[in-house]
């Protein structure tokens, strides 16, 4: 009898516990869940605070209806260099250039904050290891375009006085840095965004002076994979520059959006160097020394919810002029396919 009741008594509390676990880890989930909700309604309220933000000439100037946007994406890149230097006494000269590289990429854009994924079929077939990271960030005031690039495909002729070499792929390693920055005055009436992300609408024509800084370097070093006969080489820029420029976007009929855009910067510091089997000497650039970045655009909106366009970016390295001159292009051509919803 008394063991029966023991076994009840034990088996009563076993369900006691049981229940109040089972009600505290609902009461945790509920909890999670409503703080969840509430994180979720702030940060969607501050988008819509931020999106919906009218500092603009809506005249000229317009958010879409839609608050998603979905696009679609093909970019081709490329860099090349051309090096025409005398390094104490020694004639350097080389015309180089990166395999290009061919990209496919979906994002989605909600009020302003996007997200996206990017493809390299090269890369996923072992035909093409480069790697290049991008950032573009456009604002009526302000914009900023950032690219970063590490590649082993850069190949072309160097010659080193009365020596000359071919580069295969994987005889060279480079790495490339863009930064360009700029301040738009009529970010009133002149939307970046309408031409590059589409996160605004031009209504009407309009253009703006620009002011920024760019920044250009980068370097180029011989691997492990280069011919005995060629020496050990490592070539490094660097260069900051201030400066302006101009941007204007056309509209079309109401549906086209043309744009052109050029800063242009002078050098007001630089980093430039030329290593060759361990002697290191330094490179200085006859003055002026500039920085050119381009930018170009074409937006057709078909209707209010699809869009389709192409644009150009470019960002250009002159060092010296005439018989001693250093340039360095860097560039990207997209393609664009997008919905909004």
């Amino acid at each position: 009898m008394f063991a029966s009741e023991s076994m009840t008594l034990t088996t009563r509390l076993t369900i006691y516990s049981a229940l109040t676990a089972l009600l505290l880890l609902t009461g945790t989930a509920t909890m999670a869940q409503k703080r969840s909700e509430v994180l979720r309604g702030r940060l969607d309220s501050l988008l819509d605070k931020k999106y919906n933000k009218v500092n603009y000439d809506t005249t000229y100037i317009g958010r879409p209806d839609a608050i998603l946007t979905l696009k679609a994406r093909t970019s081709v890149s490329g860099n090349d260099m051309r090096i025409r230097q005398d390094v104490e006494g020694v004639r350097v000269k080389a015309d180089l250039e990166t395999s290009h590289m061919v990209n496919f990429s979906l994002s989605a854009n909600y009020k302003g904050l996007a997200a996206g994924i990017s493809l390299n079929p090269a890369k996923l077939k072992g035909r093409n290891n480069d790697f290049e990271f991008n950032l573009n960030y456009y604002s009526n005031r302000f914009s900023v375009d950032a690219s970063y690039q590490m590649s082993k495909t850069m190949a072309g002729d160097v010659y080193n006085g009365d020596n000359a070499f071919h580069i295969g792929r994987g005889m060279l390693k480079t790495r490339v840095l863009n930064v360009a920055g700029y301040y738009v005055f009529n970010y009133k009436r002149f939307s970046f965004p309408a031409a590059f992300t589409q996160t605004y609408i031009q209504k009407r024509s309009a253009g703006s002076w620009l002011l920024g800084f760019s920044y250009q370097g980068g370097s180029l070093k011989a691997t492990d994979e280069a011919p005995d006969a060629m020496p050990a080489l490592r070539f490094y820029v660097g260069h900051f520059g201030i400066g302006g420029g101009y941007g204007y976007n056309w509209v079309l009929h109401r549906k086209w959006l043309l744009h052109l855009s050029a800063l242009h910067t002078l050098v007001v510091g630089d980093y430039n160097n030329v290593t060759i089997d361990g002697e290191k000497r330094k490179v200085h650039g006859k003055f002026p020394e500039l920085i050119l970045n381009e930018r170009a655009a074409v937006v057709y909106n078909m209707g209010a919810k699809k869009f389709a366009g192409l644009s150009f970016n470019m960002s250009n390295f002159i060092l010296g002029h005439g018989h001693d001159r250093t340039s360095q292009t860097k560039w990207i051509a997209r393609a664009f396919f997008g919905l909004r919803l």
